[in-house]
């Protein structure tokens, strides 16, 4: 069966297929771990683990590269601004190589939790300063690059043409950017590859231009060329990626090879916050601990980010995300109870469920229709273990751990509820036996905030611990 997957450069879904045999080599734009990654940030590996378990699903083997930045990233995408990873060592008054470390490990527990496969490589950038070097010589030496006082600049003039993937015009490219800030430069848009550091930059290296640093669009490129090789199947990050990142990466491999590196450009979108922009500046920027905070399980936003598809914007509220937890407890309990169920299936109906997730999943990953198949089984009167087995192979694709659904279910309710817990509870059920629903909504709300999670349903109040 075909699987059909949307490419940013050509505009449209294409058919499939690995450029040498059955391995498909992907490139995945990492963390920069100057910070705790966020809730946003999360909806892109959410996507790059539906991708890779749907390859793998059809069969592929994978040779998946994701970089971790830990330095280059400066400010602006524009070449502009201080470095992330100084910037969060003045702030926290650390070594940036310790500021690295911690919020690498960050990352990486959080994506445990949300059940994300991890790529087979983890390039680091400061690991690979060598190759970025000779890959920024290359690029010179084919008359793509030139120096100034503040570092080694991409010449996007030598181009056939620019911007390919984004599409815009020249002027829209660094769209309300400061794009003038060194007057060396041959045209506004030229991009830096190396930068040269200032006296008391940190993070520096030895090269040919003296001590300096790379880009962050460098770092990509050179690491993918290295695990990859010039050409490779698959790139992925997130759409903020598309206008500059992206596009100055497609610039530097046709400067070093002739050719744009990835056949296929995918391209998550974003996640809004009560209709409206993440913004630190909003106080809207959640992590995924502070989304347990509120009794919401890291599987619990997995499954929300399925209410859309990776294409659409997303819009996160608190309500949709508890629904998204009652909705994954259920899903756990009907698991179970179709493991516990003695109806006999036909096999023609498992096969056409089997052949309607294939051919949904394959239409450019539709997540959204593939739980509406979930649903189906998990609603059926028939309780069967073939269908329990069924869902186990389905959450290949999905990594909700549906297997596991026991322990988190017993996880919940083991809990040994204080008085003063207790007593928040009754007071809450007589405010809704009086229908005082706002008093109602108001002690749910304490309740979180102490840590207990409570849901409403037949058989009364359920408390759960967070």
């Amino acid at each position: 069966m075909e699987l059909k997957l949307y490419n940013t450069l050509t505009r449209k879904k294409e058919n499939f297929k690995p450029l040498i045999g059955n391995e498909v080599r992907i490139y995945t734009c990492g963390p920069t771990v100057y910070n705790y990654a966020h809730i946003g940030n999360f909806r892109s590996y959410i996507f790059m683990d539906n991708l890779r378990r749907v390859l793998k699903y059809n069969g592929y083997n994978l040779k998946h590269v994701m970089n971790i930045t830990d330095v280059g990233h400066l400010e602006s995408d524009a070449d502009e601004g201080e470095d992330k990873m100084e910037k969060a060592a003045k702030r926290e008054k650390k070594n940036p190589y310790d500021i690295a470390k911690f919020y690498t490990e960050a990352f990486f527990k959080d994506m445990e939790s949300l059940n994300i496969e991890i790529p087979e490589i983890i390039a680091k950038a400061t690991d690979h300063i060598p190759e970025m070097i000779e890959y920024v010589k290359k690029i010179i030496e084919n008359g793509y690059a030139y120096e100034t006082s503040k570092g080694i600049y991409f010449d996007i003039s030598k181009l056939d043409k620019y911007p390919v993937l984004s599409n815009r015009k020249m002027d829209e490219q660094i769209a309300g950017a400061r794009v003038d800030v060194d007057p060396e430069k041959k045209n506004p848009y030229d991009f830096a590859l190396w930068i040269k550091a200032p006296e008391n930059h940190i993070m520096k290296w030895e090269s040919p231009w003296g001590l300096s640093y790379p880009g962050w669009h460098l770092e990509c490129t050179a690491m993918g060329n290295k695990y990859l090789g010039e050409e490779f199947d698959i790139h992925t990050g997130g759409v903020d990626h598309i206008p500059i990142h992206h596009e100055n990466e497609i610039a530097q491999a046709k400067g070093a090879t002739g050719k744009i590196h990835a056949k296929l450009w995918m391209h998550v979108e974003f996640l809004q916050v009560d209709g409206g922009k993440m913004s630190k500046s909003l106080g809207n920027v959640y992590t995924i601990s502070q989304l347990a905070e509120r009794g919401i399980e890291a599987l619990a936003y997995k499954l929300f980010c399925y209410s859309a598809h990776y294409r659409t914007k997303l819009n996160f509220t608190f309500d949709g995300a508890l629904s998204s937890q009652k909705a994954l407890n259920r899903l756990r309990e009907g698991y179970l109870k179709h493991l516990k169920g003695e109806d006999e299936v036909k096999n023609e109906i498992i096969q056409e469920y089997e052949t309607k997730f294939l051919e949904t999943i394959n239409d450019d990953l539709n997540i959204p229709a593939a739980m509406g198949i979930i649903w189906d089984i998990v609603r059926s009167e028939q309780k069967s273990k073939k269908y329990a087995e069924l869902l186990e192979k389905f959450d290949q694709v999905l990594g909700l751990d549906i297997k596991n659904s026991q322990r988190y279910l017993e996880k919940q309710s083991n809990i040994e509820i204080p008085e003063e817990i207790k007593e928040l509870i009754e007071k809450r059920k007589i405010a809704r036996q009086e229908k005082n629903w706002k008093l109602s909504d108001e002690i749910r709300d304490i309740l979180v905030k102490k840590g207990y999670q409570v849901e409403d349903s037949k058989e009364g109040m359920i408390v759960k611990k967070i």
